[in-house]
């Protein structure tokens, strides 16, 4: 019994702290690492590297010769067959050339082994082009992975500071409940001493009714809130531990616009993966243009045949080489340059107008993080005064100074206040990473992932 114990105490050592640790608060690093590892859209993004990858081995492989081996079995008595079998065999003998076996020869059985190659010595340097084409579509890939994972950290972290904000909303529904319920025990005192009438009662009553609605809603939107980071992290809601941070006032250095454009324009992976696929358009173009040039193959073989399976009658090899250039194929080849050509061309169009969204892009980011910044300075000081006017006006309408009209209205000015100043120091958090994210600057050590 005492081992018993001994072993209890053991393992109990062994799994609390695997637990402890598993229920320690999340960071928003660890979020965007395990959304690194768990989120199916960056799998998606890996595998398609991965394809790249395969694409470079299979057109490398096009530069070495191809051998085959082949196992053969076949039987019959068609004369030609039976002829040529004899010889390979080399098993024929005079009797064979009479005319009745000639015509009407017994069956035969061949097995033929055989070893066969062929090897492409020149192509005009399509396989080289070919080559250089599968490189630039697989640092296109590289680079759609890294852009991927920028889009996916933005997209962390706009969940994680709405599960920020979603709890200082309800925090602002909580304190609205009961600030509604404080003015509507205001009212139902001074109703019952008869100085007011039931119509302020009642219309406290109906305040606090809606701001119980608010904080419901809030509740509800704290959970959703909650099941979209899960979603984006990759984990289920219920795996999901609470994030650690609370939603507070912080304000990021960036540099210049213009810094920020030059910056994004050379270093967006999604710029840098569509001028990797002009690249590899310009190789298809000139592809198109070698298909006119010549072809020069070898090959070669050799066999054995015997007449049954385990022996060697007799043995043959082959080689040679074959020089292959099209006279005529009917306009194809032309075609497809011209295709080619129309698609590079769209594709540097294509390129053209990126360029001029990323720019967009980029100012927009800026003026709107900008803005945050400017707006929480406004609805901080909004909310000091919106506060600080609610008090004033509960103690004049519990002196019959003022109506309660005019303290429902300070009410709701206060609550309002406090959601638009904590709604701007989301935009901060968030504009922030839209900005870093529009600027290609985006990663788990940003600023705004990692403080």
């Amino acid at each position: 019994m005492l081992n018993l114990r001994k072993l209890a105490f053991g393992l109990a050592l062994l799994v609390l702290p695997a637990a402890l640790f598993a229920q320690q608060p999340l960071t928003l690093r660890d979020a965007v690492q395990m959304a690194l590892e768990k989120n199916p859209l960056r799998k998606v993004a890996m595998a398609e590297t991965r394809i790249a990858r395969a694409n470079v081995r299979e057109a490398r492989s096009a530069l070495f010769p191809r051998i085959v081996f082949s196992e053969t079995a076949i039987r019959g008595n068609d004369p030609v067959y039976v002829f040529g079998t004899k010889l390979r065999q080399q098993r024929f003998t005079a009797a064979d050339f009479s005319l009745n076996q000639l015509n009407t020869p017994t069956p035969i059985g061949n097995f033929a082994s055989k070893f066969s190659g062929q090897w492409r010595l020149f192509d005009s340097f399509q396989n080289y082009r070919s080559i250089d084409r599968a490189r630039l579509m697989n640092d296109a890939a590289s680079e759609q992975l890294e852009r991927a994972d920028q889009e996916l950290i933005s997209r962390v972290v706009h969940s994680y500071y709405g599960v920020l904000l979603a709890r200082r909303r309800l925090t602002v529904a909580e304190d609205a409940v009961k600030t509604a319920i404080a003015i509507q025990d205001q009212s139902r005192n001074r109703v019952e001493i008869g100085l007011t009438v039931d119509a302020d009662l009642l219309s406290s009553q109906v305040l606090t009714a809606s701001r119980q609605q608010e904080l419901i809603r809030a509740r509800n939107d704290l959970s959703y809130a909650t099941a979209q980071l899960a979603i984006v992290v990759g984990v289920a809601a219920e795996a999901l531990t609470s994030p650690s941070d609370v939603l507070a006032d912080r304000m990021f250095s960036t540099t210049e616009l213009a810094a920020l454009e030059q910056h994004a324009l050379l270093q967006r992976p999604d710029l840098r993966r569509l001028r990797s696929e002009q690249g590899a358009q310009q190789q298809s173009v000139t592809i198109a243009k070698s298909s006119f040039g010549p072809r020069i193959d070898t090959f070669g073989s050799w066999q054995t045949d015997s007449h049954s399976l385990g022996w060697n009658d007799g043995n043959n090899w082959t080689a040679g080489i074959e020089v292959q250039f099209d006279l005529f194929s009917g306009g194809a080849k032309a075609a497809r340059l011209q295709r080619e050509k129309a698609v590079s061309e769209r594709i540097a169009a294509m390129r053209s107008a990126f360029e001029d969204s990323v720019r967009l892009e980029v100012r927009r980011a800026y003026y709107d993080y900008d803005a945050a910044q400017q707006q929480v300075a406004v609805a901080k000081a909004a909310t000091q005064q919106a506060t600080e006017s609610l008090r004033i006006l509960r103690d004049r309408y519990d002196a019959g100074l003022t109506t309660v009209t005019e303290l429902l209205r300070a009410e709701e000015a206060s609550n309002r206040a406090q959601t638009d100043y904590w709604d701007a120091v989301y935009r901060v958090q968030t504009g922030f990473a839209n900005l870093e994210l529009a600027s290609g600057k985006l990663t788990i050590d940003s600023p705004v992932v990692t403080p």
